[in-house]
């Protein structure tokens, strides 16, 4: 399999946006990032034999880290086109050894029929004004079709996140820290760039 570290290594060639959208949130998951979620996978065995999506994938940084560990297939789904292109391109770049289809549609009302799927997604934050909690209709999209998900969302959100998991009938098993960093992108970003503290979760919707 590799190690977390050496996953990381690996990702490091995958692009980001080439012209990111402030309304979408479009900013990048780091190769850091994706391989913590994917260690715990990893741990997990939640990839054996399984089907994976990857819901708003933007340039294919969290479904190229799962394809790199041996799914079935990974789909990644975005509403945007511009990134997916993108990702085509980057998985060339990483040489990913399991099937991998990009969809364009939305991730909150997916035009794909699948269920007990692994998920991972690092979903809007609902930080854009009209776009509050953006996270739960990605969560609802979630809780609909995964029989497992790993989810980052910001930091401060853990009440959240465990009630409504508990709502809908599954159970938050693993949660931890994780940084995303934030390059200046947008007008309204007044620093070359930030580092944005979040929680990344591990939810078992099959309980």
């Amino acid at each position: 399999m590799g190690t977390r570290r050496a996953l990381a290594r690996r990702l490091g060639v995958v692009q980001d946006f080439q012209d990111p959208t402030a309304s979408l949130e479009q900013y990048a998951t780091s190769a850091e990032v994706a391989a913590s979620l994917v260690h715990v996978a990893d741990e997990r065995g939640d990839f054996a034999d399984a089907n994976v999506l990857d819901l708003g994938a933007g340039t294919g940084m969290l479904a190229l880290a799962a394809a790199l560990r041996g799914p079935r297939r990974v789909i990644g789904v975005d509403v945007d086109p511009a990134p997916l292109r993108t990702a085509r391109e980057n998985a060339s770049r990483v040489g990913a050894t399991a099937e991998v289809e990009w969809v364009v549609g939305d991730a909150t009302d997916l035009p794909l029929d699948v269920s007990d799927v692994v998920v991972l997604s690092n979903p809007p934050f609902g930080a854009q004004d009209g776009n509050e909690h953006a996270d739960r209709a990605f969560l609802d999209q979630i809780a609909a079709v995964a029989s497992v998900s790993y989810t980052v969302h910001n930091a401060g959100s853990r009440e959240f996140v465990e009630s409504y998991v508990a709502d809908a009938g599954g159970e938050v098993t693993d949660a931890f820290a994780v940084e995303l960093d934030v390059d200046n992108q947008f007008e309204f970003h007044d620093a070359d760039r930030a580092v944005v503290d979040a929680e990344a979760y591990r939810i078992d919707w099959s309980t």
